[in-house]
């Protein structure tokens, strides 16, 4: 008989590791907003190009690229990514709500869809675990 090995999430082995070929040049303004502004949303540039309605390819040449995007595709991307147009532009710093930023955020935000007992068993069990983690490490929450 053969072992057969199920590796449910191969996600989790490489999170933190960068994906994809590193940049030969420099992103210019606007492609480094866009990644920086996709990065602390907690997404991918596959899981933007889901929301978007277009390709990772499109979303990766936005980022590498000087390009010059249309109103409307400002508009989509501000709001896809939580941030304002004029974030984008260098008018103002990022619009940062309360709360948790990235995947933490992204997982909140699907708790939040549960039913509410549901999200009582979730949340006590992430206060028990901070609580361990707080006498774990001497610190009080």
């Amino acid at each position: 008989m053969q072992a057969v090995s199920y590796i449910p999430e191969p996600l989790s082995y490489i999170c933190g590791m960068p994906q994809g070929r590193p940049a030969q040049t420099k992103r210019p303004q606007l492609g480094e907003r866009i990644a920086q502004a996709r990065t602390q949303a907690g997404l991918t540039q596959k899981q933007l190009a889901q929301k978007l309605g277009t390709t990772q390819r499109v979303v990766t040449y936005w980022e590498r690229e000087a390009v010059g995007l249309r109103a409307e595709q400002l508009v989509q991307l501000a709001e896809a990514l939580g941030v304002s147009a004029d974030y984008f532009l260098g008018r103002q710093t990022k619009k940062r709500g309360s709360g948790p930023t990235g995947k933490a955020r992204l997982v909140f935000e699907r708790v939040s869809q549960l039913p509410r007992f549901q999200q009582q068993r979730i949340l006590s069990t992430v206060e028990d675990m901070l609580i361990a983690q707080s006498a774990k490490s001497g610190k009080a929450l």
